[in-house]
């Protein structure tokens, strides 16, 4: 899944709901961004619709987040912890898993970070930087 773009992206996750509902076999990442769907029955209705929202623009300023964004993000984050890649992602993680005493919430707060991340990297016209993901995340567990 490399070059993908926004209506890509977003075809997948319609293709997969769709899948789902329909009782077609899924590949294995389709059946894990599933279950990212399934953590998310607030987007199902986004889903629900492929016309209204292939090419719909989500903005900040009206408050709205984009649902495929998010789903994307999540699976960016299972990615990075199947593979512990930054490295020491998993053990931070599990850290906040356990402050939390929810993976899903810790997981929300992580892709918040990557997100933070990603974000400063497009603004300053930059790649990723892993410090500033580490350092909000390190943050969110009081450790600065």
């Amino acid at each position: 899944m490399f070059n993908l773009n926004q209506t890509d992206v977003r075809t997948f996750f319609f293709d997969v709901f769709e899948k789902s509902n329909s009782g077609v076999t899924l590949s294995d990442l389709e059946k894990i961004a599933l279950s990212v769907i399934m953590e998310h029955p607030e987007y199902h209705q986004v889903l629900h619709n492929r016309q209204k929202y292939l090419d719909y623009v989500w903005t900040v300023e009206m408050g709205e987040t984009n649902p495929f964004l998010h789903l994307s993000l999540h699976l960016s984050l299972i990615e990075q912890l199947s593979i512990d890649q930054p490295h020491g992602i998993a053990a931070l993680y599990s850290e906040l898993s356990n402050k939390l005493q929810d993976k899903h919430s810790a997981s929300h707060e992580l892709i918040d970070c990557l997100g933070e991340m990603l974000w400063q990297a497009q603004r300053n016209n930059q790649a990723p930087d892993v410090t500033v993901y580490f350092k909000c995340i390190n943050q969110k567990l009081g450790k600065e």
